[in-house]
């Protein structure tokens, strides 16, 4: 079962020629997932990009995950599909990209949107914002009632917190009872990755224990 620290590349916060080397650095300091965020990205650079994090991500064990679209995920022999609200639902992604791939679904503050992608056959849920986030600054804050909610009515799959987590509130988060919490700007904006991952990690397994 996905659980820990999910990881989300940003390509404003990782240099092209430091993208591989960053993303195996919060692999070694603990992120259990990766995906790859790429918006506004041609395609072809895209597949470039999640071939390379295809080696690094299966020389440890770890899911990478793309996000929008199926078909990339199928091209790149990645390990599963992240959904938004205007991507192709769950049927889709599970007729592209076959039984034992991953598929997440991105729910925001919507509750029944994420009991429907557990019923649909998702693997995976991720909820948010719960707080302020530079990557997404429209974005209405979710209520930590949404996701104790979240966590009471979809028990077969993972439900992931994600928005403006810092290692400052990570425990206020994980004390909803999510099996995890999504990060970019925590990780990757840091100065030093692998430590600020490390630091996350450390907070999940607290709260966990």
């Amino acid at each position: 079962m996905l659980k820990g620290l999910y990881v989300i590349t940003d390509k404003k916060l990782i240099p092209r020629d430091r993208f591989a080397a960053t993303a195996e650095e919060a692999i070694r300091g603990g992120a259990s997932v990766v995906q790859l965020r790429e918006k506004d990205t041609p395609e072809d650079e895209v597949i470039a990009l999640g071939k390379t994090l295809l080696k690094i991500t299966t020389k440890y064990g770890v899911p990478l995950i793309i996000n929008d679209s199926a078909e990339i995920a199928r091209e790149i022999g990645a390990d599963g599909v992240h959904l938004g609200e205007d991507d192709p639902g769950v049927a889709h992604a599970r007729e592209v990209l076959g039984r034992d791939k991953i598929i997440g679904v991105s729910c925001y503050g919507k509750i029944e949107r994420g009991v429907n992608a557990e019923r649909e056959g998702a693997d995976y849920v991720a909820y948010g914002t719960p707080f302020f986030t530079p990557t997404k600054p429209e974005r209405t804050p979710t209520s930590f009632d949404v996701l104790r909610e979240a966590v009471n009515r979809i028990r077969s799959i993972p439900v992931f917190a994600i928005g403006g987590i810092t290692l400052e509130n990570a425990e206020a988060v994980l004390v909803t009872g999510v099996d995890g919490i999504a990060v970019i700007t925590s990780v990757f904006g840091s100065p030093d990755p692998e430590a600020a991952a490390r630091d996350l990690t450390r907070v999940i397994k607290e709260c966990s224990g």
